[in-house]
């Protein structure tokens, strides 16, 4: 064996023993050190290749498998869901997603393509439980006359019971100004259904084959401006149980929500890590560089505590993709992934084209960078995942087996031009809704620890259903050659940082490069290209961003053009059929990538966007399943898409 590969193959099995044994913020800094971990191997390099190892494999403890999940499924326990009709529970949603065959709320047998590996079922802590009592007719609750008026309305069904709802949503959301009734929100009420909720997950809970990790959705709405924040638990019931989840009845401030989790970790021993929910309804208060509750700009113990308790962002799912917008990112041709949901809030306002910069991720990430540069914390440095929003206890996000919004849009003729939600002057139909998204997790195994450990490190990703893999490295020191591995996390961990990692100043007058790598879903389409989306701060303070095309498909055919675009990958889809053929893209790309237009001196992110060819639409299969004719501004394509989390420069 030759004296350099022996090297690389003993640093990378000594960096993954490393990283495996350190903190995640130590495990950073030893996988910059590569110069000096070479160096201790080759002084040692005297012991027989017998002592040495042989097998490259030997030893690895790096996260080797991504693992599929979702962090956003409400079942009937979700106030607005049982409204809606859903009647599936925890039990029947853990059921589907660990890959059994069950009945939906309306009688349909579903069953997904391919089990999941994990689920956080997130149902509201806002009366959680409680609209499931009020359906059964629970007299003590019917007392209340407004429980009573919502009973009665909900049981009519149709209109009555869509408009009964949005009442109830804009009840608990405060946008209409009335009370929320007292017997719905009783702490001994709402410990009997937590308890129950937690029991259930342990029981479904089988580490090495199925994570069922512990959540709920924390809902504040106020105003109709969507703040809502998924809370996910590291550990079981025991420490969960010691403290009802926090309502946004108690506050509508994300701030209060920070304090809660501190008390949670102080009292019980566990940890807890939020998520911010997709943001494309909040109406300009999700990213904010003007602090909402007080009028006045951040400050740095906002800054730091949001970066201390919310580490990821869920930049797609139900609502629509909220990576970037075509306002906000112009020259970016695939910005704007079906964001049919930017007209307003979850209330009556409207929305303004000024709002967008805070709601969207991209210009989020760009504008941390600039509050760093004041405040000294990056409030905005987060990772990134899909996940559904499903409120049918279903987690749906594949384009042919999609199951809706709530249970009211479960598969049916017509679907797609009934209202889904209707606020005041805001409505989204149901061809709105937008069949996404998953949440993949490169983690060492299959338990909610694992799981917890690598969204507390951002080496997660998201994709809008497909199970696309995808692997992003950045480092100083990649070359042609390392795209021609097979096992891309074997070079990728020893001379780099994954997605989600740092990226800090080298001596010398190094340009960052990156290992991307991307396989497609056996059950999709094919892949189009890889793009590394760019953003950075300039001299000037000011924020710019910039997509490149680093590998793509069909390069006898496709070449870009005298001003760098890369030509369309083509069409193959069949609308009526809606099918389509992978005799266009690729099965997998790879490529090394160096920043032509780097700057040592300014602040940067780097995220990889994978793009698959076009496929058909779920309204496609709606048409051809129910032979509706649909509008025409109706899309009936998409383009499936992954997000990798970021990496960071800093100087």
């Amino acid at each position: 064996m030759k004296k350099d590969a022996l090297v690389a193959i003993s640093v990378a099995l000594l960096v993954t023993w490393l990283v495996s044994s350190a903190s995640a913020d130590y495990a950073g800094s030893i996988l910059g050190n590569e110069a000096a971990i070479k160096q201790s191997i080759i002084a040692a390099e005297k012991k027989p290749l017998k002592e040495a190892g042989y097998s490259p494999y030997a030893g690895k403890n790096y996260p080797g498998q991504v693992l599929w999940g979702d962090t956003h499924l409400h079942t009937k326990l979700s106030l607005d869901a049982r409204a809606f009709g859903a009647t599936l529970g925890p039990e029947q949603a853990y059921r589907l997603a660990r890959g059994e065959e069950i009945t939906s709320s309306h009688g349909e047998r579903i069953k997904l393509s391919r089990a999941l590996d994990w689920l956080v079922i997130a149902d509201h802590s806002d009366a959680m439980g409680a609209m499931d009592e009020v359906i059964k007719g629970n007299p003590e609750l019917l007392k209340d006359p407004t429980v009573r008026d919502w009973y009665d309305r909900l049981a009519r069904g149709g209109d009555s019971q869509l408009q009964a709802t949005m009442e109830i949503i804009e009840t608990f959301a405060g946008v209409s100004g009335d009370t929320v009734p007292a017997v719905l929100t009783g702490d001994a009420f709402v410990m009997s259904v937590w308890e129950r909720y937690l029991e259930t997950a342990d029981a479904f809970n089988d580490p090495g084959n199925f994570s069922a990790i512990i959540g709920y959705e924390w809902t504040s709405t106020e105003g109709g401006n969507n703040l809502h924040r998924n809370v996910i638990y590291r550990g079981g019931s025991n420490q969960a149980k010691q403290m009802l989840p926090y309502t946004a009845a108690a506050s509508f401030n994300p701030e209060d929500l920070w304090k809660w989790m501190a008390r949670y970790e102080d009292k019980s021993g566990g940890q807890v890590l939020a998520l911010a929910h997709n943001g494309n309804v909040s109406n300009g208060i999700m990213f904010p560089e003007i602090n909402p509750e007080t009028g006045k700009p951040l400050t740095k113990d906002y800054v730091s505590s949001r970066s201390r308790w919310e580490p990821l962002y869920e930049i797609t799912q139900i609502k629509g993709d909220s990576e970037s917008h075509p306002l906000l990112s112009p020259n970016d041709e695939f910005a704007g992934y079906d964001t049919l949901w930017d007209k307003g809030n979850l209330g009556p306002v409207p929305k303004e084209d000024d709002m967008l910069q805070y709601e969207y991720a991209r210009e989020a990430l760009k504008n941390g960078l600039k509050i760093e540069s004041t405040l000294g914390v990056n409030p905005y440095k987060f990772g990134v995942v899909g996940s559904t929003d499903s409120h049918t206890g279903m987690s749906t996000a594949e384009e042919e087996n999609f199951f809706g919004k709530h249970s009211g849009k479960e598969p049916h003729s017509g679907r797609w031009e009934q209202i889904v939600g209707d606020f005041d002057t805001v409505k989204y139909y149901g061809w709105e809704q937008v069949g996404a998204g998953y949440a993949a997790v490169w983690a060492t195994e299959n338990t909610r620890e694992a799981i917890w450990d690598a969204m507390k490190r951002k080496e997660v990703y998201a994709t809008t259903g497909p199970r696309i893999i995808l692997r992003f490295f950045g480092g100083w020191d990649f070359t042609e050659d390392d795209a021609r591995l097979r096992d891309p996390g074997l070079i990728g961990y020893s001379k780099g940082v994954p997605m989600g990692g740092d990226l800090g100043r080298v001596s010398g007058q190094k340009t960052p490069t990156f290992l991307v790598a991307a396989l497609k879903d056996p059950y999709s389409g094919n892949l189009d290209r890889i793009q590394v989306v760019k953003g950075w701060l300039d001299k000037n303070g000011d924020t710019h961003e910039h997509v490149y095309d680093v590998v793509w498909s069909d390069t006898e055919t496709r070449q870009p053009d005298k001003e760098g675009k890369l030509p369309p990958v083509g069409n193959t889809v069949n609308v009526e059929e809606a099918s389509w053929s992978n005799t266009i893209g690729d099965s997998e790309l790879i490529t090394v990538w160096k920043d032509p237009d780097f700057d040592r001196d300014q602040k940067a992110f780097y995220y990889a966007r994978v793009l698959e060819i076009p496929t058909p639409r779920w309204t496609a299969y709606d048409a051809k399943r129910f032979g509706d004719t649909m509008d025409k501004n109706v899309p009936m394509t998409t383009d499936e898409r992954a997000y990798s989390s970021p990496i960071w420069y800093t100087p």
